[in-house]
């Protein structure tokens, strides 16, 4: 947890947040954002229950006396009124709605199930806000081999990289940052991966991967470095920030027709997408992903438009016409005349 909000967690809050830390193996980004999800739940309950002058701006409102007291107060009712809230004040999604939705169901299950703070549970039966389905956006074939071949410059070897390292293993920006020279085995040519909770797990480097890296470690500054450790530095001999990696790779998409729009973590989806189209099994990939459930990897069983259009062609019934015959006959309508 980022040490400035430690000064306005309340107790109980703190004892949750270090919880999911040390015992779930959550990453300080998101215990930061579960943090930020539940402090806005307790302003608005201090407004709701009238504890705070209507003076006081929302984000401004302390919450380092909330106590068991106050949270055994919270009722359901409470907590639709908050999702509305959510919805018409402060016009959150319905994706931002069910984060916060999962942001308070796991504190209050945490006080009910494993802290015993409270005999039942106010939010058990609540539901989650419906989110939009939509297919996961990806580059084709054809525009990844582009965003390949576009690295250029001064750290062209490194940029090209990391492309070759998203676009092959389907890594976040988080678990390619914190890649270290010594996860990369040369011996049994395998990456050691870091992902979320700090969960590992080995990826095999296929040939591209591993021509990019040795090309890479050839140009690799040495003296000056800041973090020795560290695969990837930055322009300052530093450890690659997750920032300068959006920096570096949008700054090649917007140069590859159709996806300028594009974020890094659409190369993730790339990854995946190109590989299951090639026949990788769905649980292999799981695996490949670091997925927790299968059914975050079903995302990418979608069917591309080339693939939709194969299938239609292979129907057969296909190449059927209508049979021609004579002169038509004009079709005579029925009079409605009495």
């Amino acid at each position: 947890m980022k040490k400035e909000y430690m000064a306005e967690c309340p107790p109980i809050l703190k004892e949750y947040l270090g919880y999911i830390e040390v015992v779930k193996g959550r990453s300080s980004n998101t215990v930061n954002e579960y943090f930020t999800d539940l402090r806005t739940f307790f302003r608005f309950m201090k407004e709701l229950r009238g504890l705070i002058p209507s003076s006081v701006p929302t984000e401004d409102i302390p919450i380092t006396d909330i106590d068991m007291d106050f949270i055994r107060t919270v009722t359901v009712t409470d907590v639709y009124e908050y999702m509305n809230y959510l919805r018409n004040e402060r016009s959150n999604s319905n994706s931002t709605r069910a984060r916060k939705t999962t942001a308070l169901r796991m504190f209050f299950r945490y006080l009910t199930d494993y802290a015993h703070h409270l005999e039942h549970n106010p939010v058990q039966n609540l539901e989650t806000p419906k989110q939009k389905k939509s297919l996961p956006q990806y580059l084709s074939l054809e525009q990844a081999m582009a965003l390949l071949q576009s690295a250029s410059g001064e750290f062209a070897e490194r940029d090209y990289c990391m492309l070759i390292l998203f676009l092959n293993c389907g890594l976040c920006r988080a678990e390619l940052v914190n890649i270290n020279i010594s996860d990369v085995s040369r011996s049994d040519n395998t990456l050691r991966v870091r992902g979320k909770g700090n969960k590992e797990r080995m990826l095999y480097l296929n040939e591209a991967c591993q021509q990019a890296i040795e090309q890479y470690l050839r140009v690799r500054p040495v003296d000056g470095v800041k973090d020795k450790e560290a695969l990837f530095l930055s322009r300052l001999k530093s450890r690659i920030t997750l920032q300068g990696v959006h920096y570096v790779i949008k700054g090649y998409l917007k140069n590859i027709d159709g996806a300028q729009n594009m974020t890094v973590h659409k190369l993730r989806h790339t990854a995946a997408t190109l590989m299951y189209q090639n026949g990788v099994d769905l649980r292999v990939l799981q695996n490949y992903l670091g997925h927790e459930n299968l059914g975050t990897t079903e995302i990418y069983t979608h069917l591309s438009n080339k693939q939709i259009e194969n299938a239609a062609k292979q129907n057969p019934l296909s190449q059927v016409s209508m049979k021609k015959t004579g002169k038509r006959k004009p079709i005579q309508e029925e009079s409605t005349e009495e």
